[in-house]
Formats: structure tokens, C-alpha cells, sequence
């Protein structure tokens, strides 16, 4: 072999020799992480490849121009950021918005549908006076308007569950039982609770059996440590150990993706380890 023929065809292995070796996990749960979790610093590249060296198989909440960044480290862009299902206050329980958002919806499956995205986020929307009857009725005349298409194409639409007390003032799907009742009414395999741990255990509490209940109804999980939604562990009042095991002897196979700010001073690397050893049950 010529010399010029030899430098490049060694370049490939010996890159391939200087990879990090991902961490072997059991994986029962499929994680993600959502951006907030890294320093702020870090590029979406670094994240990335720190992300799937530790074993994570999702990245949430991070748009279509930015997709082939995950692909190139085997992750899966697993949520559509916000816009195309409205945002926290204005979305789903304003039929003044359903035309805009439909368009917007409809356009976001197609797109999520071709590029292997199997979620889309999307919201209640805020009460503003509104009664959470009338708030419900209208998200369901929404989602049924979608939801064939979302069927048929294989993506499934996850509207969050928020708490209204600490952190989204108002927001009207901030108890369990008003989104169990919109997705028993919708009845669709692709229209899914996103179920914010966090967020529930402010609200609700009794995150397990609320969980086991409701499971049917629920697509997509979040994590974040309370108070404070900072790092999973010993430091906050959530057993997230226990949580994940629950959700792992259900059999659920979708993603639980973290989402927490890590504590000040706290190398971010260290704690998303910890908190992928803490559900990787």
C-alpha cells in the first residue's frame, strides 16, 4: 500500500480506537435528557456525545435543524420542542387558536413521521377565567381532530402535566384526573399525558399509584428533584429509584427523559450519571 493510501485508511480505526466506550447499562428504562441538564457552555455536540457515552438514548425538546447532531451520536430526537402544539399558556383550551395550531400540528407529525421523532409536545393552555370543563371540551375537540392522522403516521401527541402552584400560575392541566379525563374522551393510542414527576408531585402526590392508575393514558415521563427541580437523588423527597422501577415493571417503552437543573456547584457530567445509575433499575 502507497503511503497516501495507508494515512487515511488508518484514520478510521484508530478514531474508532480514541471513541469513548458508551457505559453498559441495564436499560429497562429508555432515558433521555432535555438541554437543561448540561452546563450552559457546553455545545449541543459535547452534550450529545457525553450524552450517549453514559448511555442515554434520547435528547428532548431540541428542534428539526438540530436533529442530525443527535442522529450523529445514535440518539433519538425524542419530543418536538413547543410552537407546533401551542405553548404553556396559550394552547388547546382556546378553539380561537385550533386553526393556527392545526396547521402547525398537522405539518409537525408529517415532519416527526419522516424523521423517526416519536412525540410531540403540547399544552392545556392557561384558564384565564376559562372553566375547566369548557378548557377540557375544547382540548378534546382539538385532539380529535388530529389524532387519525397521528394514528396513522405513528406519532403520538403528549400533552404536560404542569403545577400551577409553584411554577405555571394557572395552568389548567395541573391535576392527574383532568388530563386522564381529556385522553379517556380522545381514547387514542397516539394522544398521550406527558407526566412530569416533578410537576405531579407538587400537585398530586402519590406519584406510584397515580402512575399505575393511569398508565394507559400516560406516553412520556420527565424527571426533577423537589423541591427545586434539581439533581434526582438523596437531597430531594422523591425515591426515584422506586418510581423507575415501577414504570419499568409496567413495561413501559417509551422514554423518561431528565429534566432537572443540576444544583449549583454540582458537576453536571457526575450528577446525569448518578441520575441514570438512580433509574437504571
Amino acid at each position: 500500500m502507497r503511503r497516501r493510501d495507508f494515512l487515511p485508511a488508518l484514520a478510521v480505526p484508530l478514531a474508532m480506537a480514541q471513541a469513548p466506550v458508551p457505559v453498559q447499562r441495564k436499560g429497562r428504562i429508555k432515558q433521555g435528557v432535555t438541554r437543561g441538564v448540561f452546563a450552559r457552555e457546553m455545545s449541543l455536540d459535547d452534550c450529545c456525545r457525553e450524552a450517549a457515552r453514559l448511555g442515554i438514548r434520547g435528547f428532548d425538546l431540541i428542534g428539526p435543524a438540530d436533529w442530525p447532531t443527535l442522529k450523529k451520536y445514535g440518539l433519538t430526537p425524542s419530543m418536538y420542542p413547543p410552537g407546533p402544539g401551542g405553548t404553556i399558556p396559550d394552547a388547546l383550551n382556546r378553539t380561537e387558536n385550533h386553526d393556527r395550531l392545526e396547521k402547525l400540528l398537522r405539518a409537525a407529525i408529517d415532519e416527526s413521521a419522516a424523521a423517526g421523532v416519536p412525540n410531540i409536545i403540547t399544552f392545556s393552555g392557561n384558564r384565564r377565567g376559562m372553566d375547566d370543563r369548557v378548557g377540557a371540551d375544547n382540548c378534546v375537540a382539538f385532539l380529535n381532530k388530529v389524532r387519525a392522522q397521528a394514528e396513522d403516521k405513528g406519532v403520538t401527541i403528549c400533552m404536560e402535566y404542569l403545577n400551577s402552584k409553584v411554577n405555571h400560575k394557572d395552568y389548567m392541566f395541573d391535576h392527574i384526573a383532568w388530563g386522564v379525563d381529556v385522553m379517556k374522551r380522545v381514547n387514542s393510542p397516539r394522544v398521550k399525558i406527558l407526566f412530569d414527576i416533578y410537576h405531579a408531585q407538587i400537585m398530586d402526590g402519590d406519584i406510584v399509584r397515580n402512575i399505575r392508575d393511569n398508565f394507559q393514558w400516560i406516553g412520556h415521563f420527565h424527571t426533577g428533584g423537589n423541591p427545586g427541580r434539581h439533581d434526582i437523588d438523596e437531597t430531594q423527597e422523591l425515591n426515584y429509584r422506586f418510581i423507575a422501577q415501577a414504570i419499568a415493571d409496567l413495561g413501559f417503552t417509551g422514554f423518561v427523559s431528565h429534566e432537572y437543573t443540576p444544583t449549583l456547584g454540582h458537576d453536571p457530567i457526575a450528577t446525569l450519571n448518578k441520575a441514570i445509575e438512580i433509574c437504571d433499575v
